[in-house]
């Protein structure tokens, strides 16, 4: 049966983390995410479940931490914000690099620097573009809700495990520590149903050892290698995910994740009962990114606002899925200020309908 609670985001993703079975979380505490740590060191799951929780001494072992737990195939979980992620950066990449399952939560704060400790979405290119370096791409969920922060736990388990590849949770210090009700699952056991004949588990007499690495000093087994991950990439465009709110009659769109989508599906109910028809399409995959959504919209509207808490980031993408046919257009705020619904729709009226 489920439970019901009135939980922080960040309380969320830590129950949902011993709900979803796993076997590890390794993390350092930064604002606005330190609840992670916090909830999951006073539940002692390691007593209830066998869940490890170990608080690193930095973020560069923590990810490496994490490196390590995936290579036996273990569901291994961290969590930390902006300038703690951009210290992950080339555990990623190794991470991405030798094909390993395991999650990534980005509770994001303002930047560039160390910024401001109030909510931000800054960390879109980072997330969806690479982040650390050569070609590679994490699998980017974006919850709008506390509800969400919890089911995208073990959903990005299961497509950690099924592509053999890091997915990152991209949230952001609003719906991080926002209190909202919980429907929890049931406990889920920590084994997973996905192949792990490649797992570092020793060497059984029936096979060679498994060795898993990111490097190979041969040129043509180095780029035999990169096809093979950017067909993978390729082939995780089945897992795209969006949701319409009021786009079957929409003349204009507003396109937002996470917290910008909640704002604005209030501006959408302004923007209505004004007799405008605006309508919603809110990206939960952010890579891949759903363009053929976007892009089929784009034939039946006169106008697209990207609203966003930075300067212009995923309206990169929104213009690519237009491809010029409609006029796109950003707004945002920064600095850890949030936009009002009635901001939103005042400043897509300044553009759209002057």
């Amino acid at each position: 049966m489920k439970e019901l609670r009135l939980m922080k985001g960040n309380e969320a993703i830590a129950e949902a983390a011993i709900r979803a079975g796993a076997d590890a979380y390794f993390g350092y505490p930064i604002t606005p995410q330190s609840e992670v740590l916090e909830y999951l060191t006073a539940e002692k799951p390691h007593e209830q479940t066998g869940m490890v929780v170990l608080q690193a001494e930095s973020e560069l072992a923590a990810i490496n931490m994490i490196y390590g737990a995936a290579c036996a195939g273990r569901k291994a979980i961290t969590s930390s914000s902006s300038p703690g992620i951009s210290l992950f950066q080339e555990g990623l990449s190794y991470i991405a690099g030798a094909e390993l399952p395991c999650v990534v939560v980005n509770v994001v704060r303002g930047g560039p620097g160390l910024g401001t400790i109030q909510p931000s979405q800054a960390d879109y290119f980072q997330a969806t573009k690479g982040g650390g370096h050569g070609d590679y791409h994490l699998l980017v969920l974006a919850p709008a809700s506390v509800q969400e922060m919890a089911d995208f736990v073990p959903l990005g388990f299961d497509l950690a495990f099924k592509y053999r590849n890091p997915v990152m949770i991209l949230t952001d210090g609003l719906i991080g520590q926002m209190m909202e009700k919980v429907e929890l699952f049931e406990q889920k056991s920590r084994t997973t149903e996905f192949d792990q004949s490649w797992v570092t588990t020793g060497k059984p007499p029936d096979r060679e050892r498994n060795i898993i690495t990111s490097l190979d000093l041969d040129p043509a087994g180095m780029e035999k290698h990169n096809q093979h991950l950017r067909d993978k990439y390729k082939k995780m465009e089945e897992e795209v995910r969006f949701e319409k709110i009021h786009c079957d009659d929409a003349e204009y769109l507003l396109v937002a994740y996470g917290s910008s989508a909640r704002v604005c599906q209030k501006s959408i109910q302004l923007a209505r009962e004004k007799g405008i028809k605006l309508g919603l399409l809110r990206p939960i995959t952010l890579f891949p990114y759903p363009y053929q959504a976007i892009s089929e919209l784009a034939d039946q509207i006169k106008g697209i606002l990207s609203v966003e808490l930075n300067m212009g980031q995923m309206v990169e993408d929104v213009r690519l899925a237009v491809n010029g046919r409609v006029r796109v257009e950003h707004y945002g705020r920064m600095g850890g200020i949030v936009h009002s619904p009635n901001e939103i729709l005042q400043t897509f009226k300044k553009i759209y309908l002057k």
